[in-house]
């Protein structure tokens, strides 16, 4: 019987890397929103890492979470370090490119609970009397990944939270 057992757990977990070796090596993930406002006023709140705490659903996860600015907190070049609680983790961000009103790409690093490097990127699209805010994130997914993506949606995880973040950013633009 424990020999059954043992060999029933062996294929369910050969079987879990099988289909995990099957995921993407890349991932993304993408939601879109509209804002009755104009680029010009949205982008200043994407741009300045001091603004994030206004509209970001993760600046609300940990109160006690440390935050560091770099000398430049606005534009390309402007850094952004935070370490937290389990449910937040570290990291940092860099602005990479910031042409006004229209982009803010940025590089992101999860140093802590997990290493990652991944692209956010916010776009604004003027559209009639609104803007068309999208904000995405892609970055490479490693065989472990692959294994927890098994498991977890990782569109809905974070797609949920982006969700929220464009929901707040319409409320603090739209005023």
């Amino acid at each position: 019987m424990l020999k059954t057992i043992a060999v029933v757990v062996v294929v369910l977990l050969a079987a879990i890397l099988v289909f995990a070796a099957t995921k993407p090596d890349t991932f993304r993930v993408q939601r879109v929103t509209s804002i009755k406002a104009p680029p010009e006023k949205i982008f200043p709140y994407i741009n300045d890492f001091k603004q994030w705490h206004l509209w970001s659903p993760y600046e609300q996860i940990d109160p006690n979470m440390k935050r560091t600015y770099g000398p430049q907190t606005a534009g390309k070049g402007a850094t952004y370090g935070w370490d937290g609680n389990g449910n937040i983790g570290s990291g940092s961000m860099e602005i990479l490119e910031a042409p006004a009103p229209r982009k803010v790409e940025i590089k992101l690093d999860f140093t802590r609970p997990f290493t990652a490097h991944n692209i956010a990127e916010f776009t604004l699209q003027p559209a009639g009397e609104s803007t068309t805010v999208t904000w995405s994130m892609r970055g490479p997914v490693p065989f472990f990944g692959k294994i927890i993506h098994v498991f977890m949606n990782m569109d809905k995880m974070v797609g949920g939270q982006f969700d929220e973040g464009l929901a707040n950013l319409k409320v603090v633009t739209e005023k």
